[in-house]
């Protein structure tokens, strides 16, 4: 299965290691994971802005599943969420660390059935959500 990893490249970065946890977890599953974040937390290729949302939407479009780590404000995983919910109709994973205090009320007022919100301690907290949400699709395939 193809999954989107949704992660602030310019916004919030406080919560990167667990972005890379996502994208290892899915990874770990057996899955393709589609992301902009490497450990080095910088872009591998330099693309325009305009390179970088055609590239960010074909991978959206690819995909099966979003997961996204919403601990810290961004619009681009904000806008991300919303594209894959309303225009893909698309299932979202939406991970808030329980340390995170600035979760954007756009994400967790949206009550669409689409978008599944999580808190996570931990990374072994984290891994186990990754792994029930994408267990729960793949079984749809």
């Amino acid at each position: 299965m193809i999954v989107y990893c949704a992660a602030p490249i310019k916004g919030d970065q406080k919560f990167h290691n667990y972005c890379l946890d996502i994208i290892k977890q899915v990874s770990s599953l057996g899955h393709t994971a589609l992301s902009e974040l490497n450990s080095e937390f910088k872009p591998a290729i330099p693309l325009t802005d305009s390179e970088i949302f055609s590239r960010d939407i074909k991978w959206i479009d690819k995909s099966e599943i979003v997961i996204a780590e919403v601990s810290g404000p961004s619009l681009g995983v904000g806008f991300e969420i919303a594209y894959s919910i309303y225009k893909k109709k698309i299932n979202v994973l939406a991970l808030v660390n329980s340390e995170a205090v600035d979760v954007s009320a756009m994400v967790t007022g949206c009550h669409s059935e689409l978008l599944t919100i999580k808190k996570y301690a931990d990374t072994e907290d984290l891994k186990k959500s990754v792994s029930v949400f994408i267990k729960k699709f793949e079984s749809t395939k």
